[in-house]
């Protein structure tokens, strides 16, 4: 589940005027691409014109964004285009490269050490649309407490934490997945989530989610409501009308921290 962890304020505003999406110090894109960079993750794939990148100009690309803080905590924009090849991280095999490239796997979970050699449990993905290899750190995975109503158990909430599905009685499946934007897959078109913040519920409406991995798609199953999630939607439309802003996160198709090799600044 996804929660906004950047403030628009601290956008890099220069950058994105870089690739037209900002102008004389204001943002122009989308509410669903604005949301989905503020809450730290990539983008669906845009068609960028006109770029202007230190001394050259590209009058064309696509590519998906997404930004992160610097050493300094500033934060960057990345852009993940489409590469020729992937490059896979070396604590991966190529066993596990291939099934991931190949569709077989929807992810791989690793202990790895971090930066300091402490040990840290990561997901590795691969997005087929820009041919990289995503890793998430999984503490830093949000977790729902509830999904359409349910609440999810604590071996749910571990599966989940570990890219595995979670199955909840009203039938719904759920699957977090570093390599969307909105970072949930489910067997439903659309769920109400409610997460713990600041130490309060808060009700998240997801619409037009992607299928699971490998699933054969049923449109008329996905778009099949439980009663569960009829109630939470409610819910989410009272605490709507109580507080402002509850976050509501659709896929928009724009052409219309992956193991990166992409970077607006080098």
């Amino acid at each position: 589940m996804t929660q906004q962890i950047f403030n628009e304020n601290d956008l890099p505003l220069a950058e994105l005027e870089k690739i037209g999406l900002a102008k004389d110090g204001k943002i122009q894109m989308n509410a669903g691409t604005l949301q989905t960079l503020l809450t730290g993750r990539r983008t669906e794939m845009i068609r960028l014109n006109n770029l202007s990148m230190d001394s050259f100009h590209i009058a064309e690309l696509d590519a998906k964004l997404s930004i992160r803080p610097d050493a300094d905590g500033k934060l960057e924009l990345f852009l993940h285009p489409i590469y020729k090849e992937a490059d896979y991280p070396e604590f991966l095999t190529d066993v596990e490269a291939e099934e991931l490239q190949k569709g077989q796997a929807a992810n791989i979970w690793k202990i790895i050490k971090d930066d300091e050699g402490k040990p840290m449990d990561i997901l590795v993905e691969y997005d087929p649309e820009t041919r990289e290899f995503i890793i998430t750190d999984t503490e830093k995975i949000v977790v729902p407490e509830m999904v359409n109503n349910e609440k999810l158990n604590t071996e749910q909430k571990e599966r989940y934490r570990k890219g595995k599905t979670v199955e909840l009685p009203d039938g719904t499946v759920i699957q977090f997945s570093g390599s969307n934007s909105q970072g949930v897959r489910s067997n439903k078109l659309a769920l109400v989530a409610s997460i713990m913040i600041d130490g309060g519920i808060s009700y998240m409406l997801y619409k037009g989610l992607h299928a699971l991995f490998g699933e054969t798609v049923d449109e008329k199953q996905r778009a099949r409501m439980s009663p569960g999630y009829r109630q939470a939607l409610e819910d989410l439309r009272t605490q709507r009308s109580t507080k402002p802003a509850v976050p509501e996160y659709e896929v928009k198709n724009e052409y219309s921290r992956g193991y990166s090799r992409s970077g607006m600044s080098r």
